[in-house]
């Protein structure tokens, strides 16, 4: 009798081993990524060509913009349009403010949302999740609302025509303590316990501890917090009557008369406000990146 071989079983392929792609099927992959690739250079430029249109018109007069055609090269009028706008407005001036309120607000309000969000992620009390909804209802007022009863207790204590106005009554930023808090929630609370153990107090353990872990969250926060405060245009308004306590949105404003606008001055002034939040984005974009992807996934 001859020795029957055993029969093999058929070889599994791993599941985590990826099909095979046809051959046929390459050439179309890979032109869709071309595609893919050019409509996203495409959104690029679109969305680059307001600001070379204003970097272009801050080189030229104004009536030189309204030319048929217009000018679609730099000119040679920059350093007349910055003399002159120096002069009308005291641009230099107003961007040190600008700069001054938006740091001095930013450093402030990223601190008090760090704290508000540690304690409601960390600490147990009774009302925490009252508390919470609250912070989530203010998000659902209008700023609008709050103009006039804001306006009141700042010329209650006289305040008008003060820095403080303008830095003070938004720091507690609801946005910037849900973000923080979000970012708390998935910090282990074994390591809280043992630097408590080691002898660390609370302040410590929040400073040299718990915040370095949450670096990009903060990181997105500060980003948010500087763009909101450098833009902001109503409250100031509202606050600032001297010209030279004018931030940069404020002065701006007055290049727009009822008869005649400065176009010109316009554009450079708007140039020249983007770039110190082209600065803060370089030096914050792997954090504010990590900040917004933060919570989409879990570890």
């Amino acid at each position: 009798m001859t020795a029957l071989s055993p029969t093999r079983a058929p070889a599994r392929v791993p599941a985590h081993v990826p099909a095979r792609v046809p051959a046929r099927t390459r050439p179309v992959r890979r032109a869709g990524r071309w595609l893919v690739r050019l409509l996203l250079a495409l959104g690029a430029l679109v969305s680059l060509v307001p600001f070379l249109w204003m970097a272009i018109a801050a080189t030229h007069s104004t009536s030189e913009l309204f030319r048929s055609p217009p000018p679609f090269l730099p000119g040679g009028r920059l350093l007349d349009n910055l003399v002159r706008l120096q002069d009308t407005i005291g641009f230099g001036r107003v961007l040190l403010n600008s700069l001054g309120i938006a740091v001095v607000h930013t450093a402030l309000s990223s601190l008090l949302s760090a704290m508000c969000g540690y304690g409601l992620a960390k600490y147990r009390f009774r009302g925490r999740g009252l508390l919470l909804g609250a912070v989530l209802a203010t998000m659902m007022i209008p700023f609008q609302v709050l103009l006039v009863p804001l306006f009141q207790m700042m010329a209650s204590v006289g305040w008008i025509d003060s820095y403080q106005a303008v830095i003070l009554p938004f720091l507690a930023n609801s946005f910037g303590i849900l973000l923080m808090r979000q970012g708390f929630v998935d910090f282990p609370d074994e390591l809280l316990e043992s630097a408590r153990v080691d002898g660390s107090g609370e302040l410590r353990t929040f400073y040299q501890v718990v915040l370095p872990c949450v670096r990009p969250q903060l990181g997105a926060l500060v980003i948010f917090t500087f763009m909101g405060q450098w833009n902001s245009f109503i409250w100031p308004l509202l606050m600032l009557n001297s010209e030279d306590k004018y931030t940069v949105p404020v002065a701006l404003n007055t290049l727009t008369g009822l008869t005649r606008v400065d176009y010109s001055g316009l554009m450079l002034g708007s140039l020249l406000a983007t770039l110190p939040l082209l600065v803060l984005f370089l030096l914050f974009q792997r954090q504010f990146v990590a900040g917004l992807l933060g919570g989409a996934v879990k570890g």
